[in-house]
């Protein structure tokens, strides 16, 4: 009796040790998790997810089970769960959420997922953040749907009403990006570029003119071009600002010309744009236009001569370089291509091993002939695979193994 009545005592004790994490309400609808919030004193956290999505499940396995993660919501939130798809798996709990489900996307238009919203203890909406992120990150968002100067729906009814007030544009384009909210973000980016003096460049201004510089028209675009040298060293990558006005550039004078069906004259159309924007290096650009056209065009060995090219005097990102492996791999049988992919695949895996690009270098290996090293290398890619990929992964390791081919005939 008394090992039994020890075991007793300890459950209670061994319940409390597992629940580090995020305490989520159970059993209760949305009127009384409002009401509990209001009792409380506590703001509600609403995630939003599916069950296909692969950050809600890193999230749910990952981040919200952490001490430190739970130290922070629960005292200060009470939280719950919103399944926002239905599959033949879901319980009573679940199924009791499907009708509130469909208000909240309707409502708050739901449009990605993991989707955050956070209500005040009077059970009205302050705050929303799209996207998973990692545990201290995560935390030090969430806290910004504690202070109403920081709040998104605080923020965007004074940006509303003060649509060219410099500071307050500053603080909307956070929120506005952590809300997924691009529209916003853009004019809040524009009022803060439109008020912006060469001498006054910041690292900040400097990041909003690179990923805001859409029209030759504009504002961003001035500044990036009469200043390229300041917009690099502020930002620390050579080139950057020449990158972005070259392509704003080219896509708005010849973006139109390009004929898939029948190769351009590229020195005519290099002797044009030189001749409007003649302190702008076109070439780099040049290149990718080129290499994007011969995929299109399906000229693997005038691909492969324009990579080649390219990588002797600029670097593509390892992106780019695995994509263009890739498109030889899947489309070209000639060995010289296959060789020279095989080159473009191998510096995007020493650039950056993910399992994407190890999955690209092992099926050029294999498409070669090393049948060994391709086998060892898609099994780190099929290692390092997501969910996602784990099954055409696993699918392209037994076809190696069986002497399959791994692309199409």
């Amino acid at each position: 009796m008394k090992k039994i009545l020890l075991f007793l005592l300890i459950l209670p004790f061994i319940a409390i040790g597992q629940e580090k994490g995020i305490t989520f309400e159970r059993g209760l609808n949305w009127n009384q998790i409002k009401e509990k919030a209001k009792k409380e004193n506590k703001y509600i956290f609403v995630d939003i997810f599916t069950t296909w999505c692969g950050p809600c499940k890193y999230m749910s396995s990952t981040v919200f089970p952490q001490k430190k993660v739970g130290d922070f919501f629960n005292t200060k939130f009470v939280s719950t769960k919103i399944q926002m798809d239905k599959t033949d798996t879901d319980n009573e709990e679940v199924k009791s959420w499907y009708e509130e489900a469909e208000r909240f996307a309707k409502d708050y238009k739901i449009a990605a997922y993991p989707t955050f919203l956070i209500f005040n203890p009077q059970g009205e909406l302050v705050h929303r953040m799209v996207g998973g992120g990692e545990a201290d990150e995560f935390i030090e968002r969430t806290k910004d749907a504690l202070h109403p100067e920081t709040q998104y729906y605080a923020l965007l009814k004074d940006f509303e009403n003060n649509p060219t007030d410099l500071s307050l544009a500053h603080r909307m384009i956070k929120a506005a990006n952590t809300a997924y909210d691009e529209s916003t973000a853009i004019k809040a980016e524009d009022v803060i570029i439109s008020q912006t003096k060469s001498q006054d460049l910041t690292k900040e201004c400097a990041s909003y003119l690179i990923a805001n510089t859409r029209t030759t028209q504009s504002k961003a675009f001035e500044l990036l071009r009469n200043n390229p040298e300041k917009i690099d060293s502020l930002l620390g990558k050579y080139g950057e600002a020449n990158r972005v006005v070259a392509s704003v550039a080219i896509n708005e004078v010849l973006g139109t010309k390009i004929d898939f069906n029948n190769e351009p004259n590229w020195e005519a159309l290099k002797s044009e744009i030189n001749e409007k924007y003649s302190n702008i290096n076109f070439e780099p650009i040049f290149k990718l236009m080129k290499a994007q056209y011969y995929v299109q065009s399906r000229n693997w060995t005038s691909l492969r001569d324009i990579i080649d090219s390219y990588l002797t005097s600029e670097d593509l990102s390892s992106n780019q370089l695995n994509s263009f492996a890739w498109e030889v791999f899947e489309n070209s049988n000639d060995a010289a291509c296959l060789d020279a992919a095989l080159k473009w695949s191998k510096k995007a895996v020493e650039q950056d091993a993910r399992s994407a690009y190890l999955d690209t270098y092992a099926n050029l290996l294999y498409k070669k002939g090393d049948k060994t090293n391709a086998i060892k290398w898609q099994e780190q890619a099929l290692s390092l695979a997501n969910d996602d990929e784990q099954e055409n992964y696993s699918d392209t390791l037994s076809k190696m193994k069986s002497d399959l081919p791994t692309w199409e005939l």
